[in-house]
């Protein structure tokens, strides 16, 4: 059996919904045990934290830089570390930890700009060390399943993809009332260039572009600040193109009032059709051409391989964003422990450094186009960074 991979933990301290969830999907298939943390850049919030999850106090850290320093001269040290701080911090974070010898679990974008990307892809692909970016909605079994659908060839030939990421709760300006979670989203300082566009723009486009497997050539993108004095966009409209000539149209907004996380996709080709939405993920609706319209429910006995592997428990019960995410954790502790035993031809996928430099390609670009008035642009012209 193998032993559980010992975990440290960036930002996500008492009060952070994400940390929390990083947590339970740490734990939810006893891959990992958390053995230390920096928690907070506040070094008694810090302690706290780690006091109140049961963290030896001599390995809950006020920064981590100290973590590094300490874990790496103890026989029993981390293996891995979670980034789960505001963007800013990410890539200096992900670097120190790769040169520390670390494998890397981080959200989401992996820096507040595409020069830091970059530079932090180059590093990640020159170590060892293995480098997860937590691309949430990727570990739905019925997204895995629709994705398996489109290599199948169910659908055809692509030629138009529709997604959508609406919420709500910026509608107004929190950030001027002390809300923490908005404070540091709106500020370019601690979020990046920005706002909406590479907090949840940047999931929808990763959606679309796992299940479809196509690389979007050039966008056109029309980012818009509804709030009044808000600093970073908080509305994004995106037209794509492929490379194999399908279209696309991206819509992104924290704005939207009656949407609380409405995260939907839509894939169509010359064969039939795909829609799934993450609100109700254990079904995925297949239109075949010229044939009605069919539920695939997770836990279905036909179901691909990979969406399967991900399933805990029958159809019926439902599963969600926690198992989703614990996916994520899972195939990074298999990949882990495949590179241990020099397996590594049957390392899962999971959302990796590439994935992450081309999330922040996205969000540079669509900046660029909505900043020069809405024109087309090439993905291509970032990829030369």
């Amino acid at each position: 059996m193998n032993k559980r991979i010992r975990l440290g933990m960036v930002g996500g301290g008492e009060g952070a919904f994400i940390g929390a969830v990083h947590r339970i999907a740490a734990r939810l298939d006893d891959g990992y045990e958390l053995v230390a943390g920096a928690f907070s850049s506040d070094a008694v919030r810090s302690r706290a934290s780690g006091a109140m999850l049961g963290i030896d106090a001599l390995r809950t850290y006020a920064s981590w830089q100290a973590m590094l320093d300490a874990e790496r001269n103890r026989s029993d040290g981390i293996d891995a570390v979670a980034i789960v701080t505001p963007n800013h911090l990410h890539a200096r974070i992900a670097r120190d930890c790769l040169e520390a010898g670390l494998h890397v679990l981080c959200d989401k974008p992996l820096a507040a700009t595409l020069d830091e990307t970059v530079e932090l892809a180059r590093l990640a692909r020159a170590s060892d060390r293995l480098f997860c970016v937590t691309y949430t909605y990727c570990g739905y079994p019925l997204v895995r399943h629709a994705r398996d659908m489109v290599a199948a060839g169910a659908l055809g030939e692509i030629h138009s993809i529709q997604v959508r990421y609406a919420q709500d709760w910026l509608s107004e300006p929190l950030e001027a009332s002390g809300h923490r979670q908005a404070a540091w989203r709106s500020d370019p300082a601690q979020a990046g260039e920005g706002g909406c566009i590479a907090d949840i723009g940047t999931h929808a486009y990763h959606l679309a572009r796992f299940v479809s497997g196509l690389n979007a050539q050039a966008l056109l993108a029309d980012l818009a600040h509804v709030v009044p004095g808000r600093r970073l966009d908080d509305n994004a409209h995106v037209l794509l193109r492929y490379a194999n000539g399908a279209r696309g149209m991206l819509w992104a907004s924290q704005t939207a009032p009656g949407n609380a996380n409405n995260l939907q996709l839509a894939v169509y080709g010359s064969r039939g059709g795909l829609t799934w939405r993450q609100e109700e993920p254990d079904e995925l609706w297949f239109a075949p051409l010229g044939k009605s319209m069919r539920l695939i429910r997770r836990g279905a006995p036909e179901l691909s391989a990979s969406a399967t592997t991900g399933t805990r428990v029958p159809m019926g019960h439902p599963e969600g964003y926690l198992e989703a995410f614990a996916n994520l954790y899972r195939d990074f502790a298999v990949a882990i422990h495949a590179q241990r035993a020099e397996c590594g031809k049957d390392m899962p996928a999971f959302p990796n450094i590439d994935d992450g430099l081309d999330g922040m390609r996205f969000v540079h670009t669509a900046l660029a186009s909505s900043r020069a008035g809405g024109v087309w642009l090439s993905l291509s012209d970032a990829a030369s960074h």
